[in-house]
């Protein structure tokens, strides 16, 4: 394992763009005890050696909840990675072929983690850009090694980049006063204990189970994961940055998840926390914050999705990013097709960056 998680630091041992996971996180991911999401999933991880030499990693993945939820027979793949050399990537995905279809699967996916809050999609555009805390940043000879291996295209995510704007734009405001006027929804801010477990978390993730049950190889949250999300990730977030939306009846229809980027602190870190690790993201997190925002996700209600919901989001958080002294901000990662999550970016003048995929392939 100790293998697995350092062989990051010899792939980006020079590159500025990598932000690298906590290792923590990565050893985590393995424990049971500590990771709800082996309750319901397969996981493997294997190591590529030439001699003694370290030259590659890779996790298979078997989610039996989303094969279920969608009615196929998918192994996935994740953390990959590996040198610029075709017998070390060719014999990785080998692995975990040979593995899932000892498993009794017929098609590889990914890279993909087992939920929607792991990271998913190989960049294939944009490599000169710093990467995020939540998504994937590789080298450019990826991809090519895995078409070169006869991997195809099943998804592309995009990320969405603005330029946060001094003022409201007058489509927000206008549509924000409507959505509060007529049809009655507010904007609240949550405390530390009422997102803590028991209070508004569970509820949280229930909405979000609910607004992405469509997308593609989306499997829904469980309790027990749900209790993890909130006690080790949603708890460090400042709630300022994190909008709820909430109707006349004071159910909760929307919300939006954003921080300071913590890019830079995680880089400086490499990825432990140990000795001065946590200085670094401290520092990110509580007294001097990054100059753009990561905007990591926002789920709305299906019923109420094109009545505002969006508009209040984005009236209430950007005179909070220009209060906090961001100058632009990213989304994470959005399926391309998503037409009307895309389509709301349009008055903060968007620039789409970072494509990143989804590969497939069967086996036969």
């Amino acid at each position: 394992m100790n293998d697995f998680i350092h062989f990051v630091n010899v792939v980006y041992r020079y590159c500025d763009q990598y932000v690298p996971d906590l290792e923590r996180d990565i050893r985590s991911a393995f424990d049971q005890r500590k990771n709800a999401g082996m309750d319901f999933s397969d996981l493997q991880p294997f190591v590529a050696y030439k001699g003694k030499e370290v030259v590659g990693r890779i996790v298979g993945i078997i989610n039996r909840k989303a094969n279920e939820r969608w009615n196929t027979s998918k192994v996935r793949f994740g953390l990959i990675e590996f040198i610029d050399d075709p017998e070390v990537s060719e014999a990785l995905l080998k692995a975990v072929e040979n593995w899932g279809r000892e498993k009794g699967m017929t098609e590889i996916i990914g890279p993909m983690g087992i939920t929607d809050f792991d990271k998913e999609g190989m960049l294939i555009e944009d490599f000169h850009l710093m990467g995020s805390l939540t998504a994937i940043y590789n080298p450019p000879y990826y991809p090519k090694h895995l078409e070169r291996l006869g991997y195809t295209k099943e998804v592309d995510w995009v990320q969405i980049r603005i330029d946060v704007p001094q003022d409201i734009p007058a489509k927000y405001a206008r549509v924000a006063d409507y959505a509060q006027e007529m049809l009655g929804l507010r904007v609240e801010k949550l405390t530390d204990k009422q997102v803590g477990k028991g209070g508004y978390g569970q509820q949280i993730f229930n909405l979000l189970n609910e607004a992405y049950k469509g997308l593609y190889g989306f499997s829904e949250f469980s309790h027990n994961q749900v209790d993890d999300f909130v006690e080790h990730y949603l708890k460090l977030l400042d709630n300022s940055l994190m909008p709820i939306v909430f109707n006349d009846k004071n159910e909760m229809v929307g919300v939006a998840v954003t921080m300071g980027s913590l890019a830079e602190a995680m880089h400086k870190s490499h990825g432990r926390l140990m000795p001065f690790g946590w200085y670094h993201l401290l520092k990110a997190l509580k007294w001097k914050p990054a100059d753009h925002a990561e905007m990591l996700l926002i789920a709305v209600r299906p019923d109420y999705q094109g009545l505002g919901v969006n508009a209040l989001f984005f009236n209430d958080l950007i005179p909070i990013y220009n209060s906090k002294g961001f100058k632009w901000a990213e989304t994470g990662p959005q399926l391309e097709d998503n037409v009307r999550e895309l389509s709301q970016w349009k008055p903060l003048n968007p620039q789409t960056v970072k494509r990143r995929r989804c590969f497939k392939k069967k086996l036969n």
